[in-house]
């Protein structure tokens, strides 16, 4: 199972659910655990019988909310502890440096930090990165208004002295272009959707679809988002 760690106290389950499901779409088993303190997947991923840790299905994606590990998930699931997860690929959202451990995203394939550009997102995202004794890769994911080289260059200087080293790209997701409305509403009636996202969410999306998927998968991918668009 290919590990992919989101890590970041900004809130970031929504773009995660939207990568999943277009993983989904190209026949990747696909378990998304969020890990964080506020568990948003609770509320906003349908459940019938929310316990205190559960595994549900949501537009065929499995969501893991609860767990601190992936042993915890195993022995939910009735598997064995030396037992490979039965998923192509997992999505982990994570705000603490306890889960970076606990997850082992030093073995994840690709690291992304999400992070808006307030003070308190950029300080206290960087922060669950303060405990690192060895050196990680990590894609900046950015939600700004607009993408500056001013807002690229703080960051940078926020994060000298941290075990960390910032991967060439640089993918930006649009704020306030009225994405997040368009999520609020794909919540409320329990959909996935795409077809009013705008152009550049939409990009970007793929953008980290395709880091993802093998080369040879790319042209399948870009297929199945067109169809994804139209609702089919």
């Amino acid at each position: 199972m290919r590990k992919i760690s989101f890590i970041g106290c900004y809130d970031k389950i929504d773009l995660i659910l939207y990568i999943a499901k277009i993983l989904v779409a190209t026949d990747k088993k696909v378990l998304v655990i969020d890990s964080t303190v506020n568990q948003k997947a609770k509320y906003i991923v349908p459940v019938i019988k929310p316990t205190k840790a559960y595994v549900t299905d949501f537009e065929d994606i499995d969501v893991a909310v609860g767990f601190s590990n992936l042993n915890e998930i195993k022995e939910y699931l009735g598997m064995p502890i030396h037992a490979e997860l039965p998923y192509d690929i997992a999505l982990i959202d994570i705000d603490s440096y306890e889960c970076i451990v606990n997850f082992g995203i030093d073995n994840s394939e690709r690291n992304y930090f999400v992070t808006g550009f307030d003070l308190y997102t950029l300080k206290k995202g960087l922060e669950i990165l303060s405990g690192l004794t060895e050196v990680i890769n990590l894609t900046k994911v950015l939600f700004s208004k607009t993408a500056t080289k001013e807002d690229d260059d703080y960051l940078n200087y926020l994060s000298l002295g941290y075990k960390i080293v910032w991967n060439e790209e640089l993918i930006y997701f649009p704020f306030e272009v009225g994405d997040q409305s368009v999520i609020a509403e794909n919540q409320r009636v329990a959909k996935i959707k795409f077809k009013k996202l705008s152009a550049q969410y939409k990009e970007a999306l793929i953008y980290i679809v395709e880091q993802i998927l093998n080369q040879d998968e790319y042209a399948k991918m870009k297929r199945i988002f067109k169809q994804l668009e139209r609702g089919v």
